[in-house]
């Protein structure tokens, strides 16, 4: 039997690359017979340079940047010929701020903006920024000031510097940006403001108090209109479809004219995704808590997708399952299993490694020829 493993990292407990290999390694013990290929995933955050270089190969060019709260920081960028691509959770993700220390009014995304100018300097004509993971609600304000962006307002300082802004010149990196492609490679699809936007959606779990959403979403629409000015065409790009990624950093990219793209399609692609699932049995993917927010845009979704146009199933390993069969089904996942109802939540976080590749021998006794 052949069987592809492409999971999702393990938030806080594992990379991608080391669930696969656990999964790989307790599915053998129970069926060492069985012919399993890894296909390590990411939707944009935490691991998205990880995962393509090891499938990719390229150049790893290390560089010092600004973090959420202006700490030195290190990250990579991945260079592959004129090609570049960034995690931005390198230089804002929210597991760069320690929980009792989160404030995502005052965090900024300047360090992405340094992240996209080493790839410039260093001669990428094409740049794809992954999005996922952020500590961060500026809208990218933050990281348009590293590129040469100037306000009536204090663009380094996080939502809460934008507060009463209205004039943005974005002549300077709009110019340093010439010649170069962007593209914004996303992990949700919700709009910059209001009910289903990034601050109304997102912020609160980065740890913004819910009585600040208001506000915090009025300097959000204010920053948006010092940049775009009056009209319904430009009101719609703060309205698009991932405007809202990475707190708002995805708004910031549309401004320059990027494109966007799901983040788990593109690494489906890179690792060949589709046709490994042609050429199998099964197909296993996991994540940390698999629930209502893996449905959409999501590495679990995205790898049940490209399962059901391979015509396989798809089974699902993860830490906790918080959702029903009816609703995996609806996106194409046959069957799911929680590590906390096999070992038990204090071991599956202690030793999650053993952890799940103890689930995956479980699994295997069902799914294995």
């Amino acid at each position: 039997m052949r069987v592809v493993v492409a999971p999702d990292k393990f938030a806080g407990t594992l990379r991608a690359a080391e669930a696969a290999a656990a999964i790989r390694e307790g599915w053998l013990r129970r069926s060492p017979a069985d012919e399993l290929v890894s296909a390590p995933m990411s939707d944009g955050g935490p691991g998205f340079i990880d995962v393509l270089h090891a499938v990719r190969g390229g150049e790893l060019l290390a560089v010092t940047v600004a973090g959420p709260h202006h700490d030195p920081t290190p990250a990579t960028v991945l260079l592959e010929g004129r090609t570049a691509f960034i995690e931005s959770a390198q230089a804002c993700g929210l597991h760069l701020v320690p929980q009792a220390g989160r404030d995502p009014e005052g965090a900024a995304t300047v360090g992405v903006g340094e992240l996209v100018a080493a790839a410039v300097a260093a001669g990428a004509k094409r740049i794809v920024v992954g999005l996922g993971g952020s500590g961060t609600n500026d809208a990218g304000a933050g990281f348009l000031w590293a590129l040469g962006a100037r306000a009536d307002a204090d663009l380094r300082s996080g939502a809460r510097g934008l507060s009463g802004v209205t004039r943005v010149d974005l002549g300077a990196t709009r110019q340093r940006m010439s010649g170069v492609e962007l593209v914004a490679a996303t992990d949700v699809d919700n709009g910059l403001l209001g009910m289903f936007g990034a601050t109304k959606v997102y912020g609160p779990q980065k740890g913004l108090p819910q009585e600040r959403v208001a506000d915090v979403d009025a300097s959000l629409g204010s920053f948006a209109a010092a940049t775009l000015g009056p009209g319904v065409q430009q009101r719609r790009l703060a309205d698009a479809a991932g405007a809202g990624a990475a707190g708002g950093l995805g708004f910031a990219l549309l401004l320059l004219g990027a494109s966007l793209q799901p983040g788990v399609e593109l690494v489906a692609k890179a690792v060949g995704l589709l046709p490994a699932a042609r050429g199998a049995d099964l197909v296993v993917t996991g994540e940390g808590a698999f629930d209502v927010s893996s449905r959409a845009g999501k590495v679990v979704a995205g790898v049940a997708a490209v399962a059901a146009e391979a015509v396989r199933p798809c089974i699902v390993l993860a830490g906790e399952v918080l959702m029903g069969a009816r609703e995996m089904r609806t996106i194409g996942v046959e069957s799911a299993y929680a590590m906390v109802d096999l070992v038990g939540r204090e071991r599956a976080l202690a030793d999650p490694a053993d952890s799940l590749a103890v689930l995956a021998e479980r699994a295997a006794r069902t799914w294995s020829h």
